[in-house]
């Protein structure tokens, strides 16, 4: 059922219900008294309201004189059977004209319109809202002043951002002094910041891409986003840094004889590997190289940073973890028998994987192998650790799922058709950048494809490297 909405003052004296008024307190403590109209014929769902524009309120009509015969008429007209009524009437309206029948209109469709929400009692009021969609309750609000009030209550919200999976992640701390306080948390500013956020990655225009230029002609390796910056390694032997926001070129590193593969950057510290086969340490917002630290006897291919320490794998099959501090070498592991091509680090367990085929869990502190995964029947290229489990991405077109403590293989997701070279894992969701030119999402617990990404605006060549981020849907 559709329910017409309009003010209380726009109410004639014969809708008022005869029954006592309970008493009302509204959110200052102050009584007061509540009129209720009749509506026991109507029954009203929230979930299939339908709300119309506001209703401008009548004025008040100026009463003529009426003719002394009228009262004859009117008891001549309470004779009539219904039907005799019902003729009457509709010969009556056939002989006004277009503004009398407007003045009709006015008086006859009130009587059947209720503001029932206003004369609820709060809390079912806001009960028959929250079944309401957020973008009916946000058209509710324009319709008076106290449904407004209603509408924007901060625990409605709440739970409406509950039921559709908004979180408040996008509320930001205010310092004051030494103390961060948070800012009053306003449910309703939450939904609509992630709704708007949202839209505009789905909906809103895309602004012009802004090239950042300064490698020339060279190979970009690596590229490192923290922050509102970005850091970009590359065959022509330097590290340039650049503005997020406006794209300006902040600094250069130079100091590397050999191509930059790899690099990891955190807070002001950056972190390269290069075919000199050194590391450097770097502060990012100097540009000074602090340490250059020496051990590797080939191209320094991959590494992983966790808090002042890194770990690095090389083509010389080894890994070594480094203190980014001291720029001391405190481990070096060793048990690949190919170039190490991929590395993650937790900061207590490291994980490897090799051209030989193999992906090994170490101890960094005994340097001790823990488990070596055997299953691929080729290079292994990509690499995601979350603790507790092990995901590797292979040359032989699958992904294997391991568990990091037994070592045991889980799943093995077939679908790719080529290499895997960029994964991303979150919780429970896996997903997939491949040679074959697609992406694909997993379902980490059953081994299951959830989607292919796929359709008009697809790549058209190898994927390479991939971002997840987490988002309300």
């Amino acid at each position: 059922p559709t329910a017409w909405i309009v003010p209380n003052n726009t109410k004639r004296k014969s809708d008022l219900s005869p029954v006592k008024v309970p008493d009302f307190v509204d959110d200052n403590g102050n009584e007061s008294k509540r009129k209720r109209l009749e509506s026991t014929d109507e029954t009203f769902v929230g979930s299939s309201l339908s709300l119309p524009a506001p209703i401008t309120p009548m004025k008040k009509r100026i009463r003529v004189p009426l003719a002394d015969n009228a009262e004859t008429w009117f008891q001549i007209f309470n004779a009539w059977t219904r039907e005799q009524r019902r003729t009457a009437l509709d010969e009556l309206v056939n002989r006004c004209d277009a503004s009398l029948q407007r003045f009709l209109l006015g008086i006859i469709e009130p009587q059947f319109q209720r503001d029932f929400i206003s004369l609820l009692p709060k809390e079912l009021a806001f009960i028959v809202l929250s079944y309401l969609e957020p973008e009916d309750l946000l058209k509710a609000s324009q319709t008076c002043r106290y449904w407004k009030t209603l509408c924007d209550d901060n625990l409605l919200w709440k739970e409406m951002c509950r039921h559709h999976n908004v979180d408040n992640s996008v509320v930001k701390t205010v310092s004051r002094g030494k103390r961060v306080v948070p800012p009053p948390l306003s449910w309703k500013e939450v939904y609509l910041s992630k709704k708007k956020v949202e839209w505009n990655w789905r909906y809103g225009p895309l602004k012009s891409p802004r090239p950042l230029k300064g490698h020339d002609d060279h190979v970009i390796t690596c590229l490192k986003f923290h922050g509102n910056k970005i850091l970009s390694g590359s065959d022509d032997t330097t590290l340039r840094i650049w503005s997020a926001l406006s794209g300006k070129h902040l600094r250069t590193l130079t100091g590397h004889t050999g191509g930059v593969w790899c690099a990891q950057f955190d807070g002001n510290v950056v972190v390269s590997g290069s075919t000199d086969r050194t590391l450097k340490v770097w502060n990012g917002e100097s540009g000074v190289c602090l340490y250059t630290l020496h051990g590797h006897t080939s191209t320094v291919r991959c590494m992983a940073m966790h808090g002042k320490t890194v770990v690095s794998g090389s083509r010389d099959a080894t890994l070594r973890v480094w203190d980014v501090v001291t720029s001391q070498c405190t481990h070096v592991l060793i048990g690949h028998l190919a170039a190490v091509r991929c590395v993650q680090y937790d900061g207590k367990k490291v994980v490897s994987g090799s051209y030989d085929y193999t992906v090994k869990v170490w101890d960094p502190e005994s340097e001790q192998c823990l488990h070596t995964l055997q299953g691929h029947t080729n290079r292994v290229y990509s690499l995601q650790f979350d603790g507790v489990r092990i995901v590797s991405g292979s040359l032989d077109t699958s992904i294997r799922v391991w568990n990091a403590e037994t070592g045991n293989c889980v799943h093995t997701l077939v679908g790719h058709q080529s290499l895997t070279s960029g994964m991303e894992l979150r919780n429970n969701i896996l997903v997939s950048g491949n040679a074959d030119s697609t992406v694909k999402v997993w379902d980490m617990n059953t081994g299951c494809c959830l989607h292919t990404l796929q359709g008009v605006n697809k790549h058209h060549s190898a994927v390479t490297s991939l971002q997840l981020t987490t988002t309300s849907s």
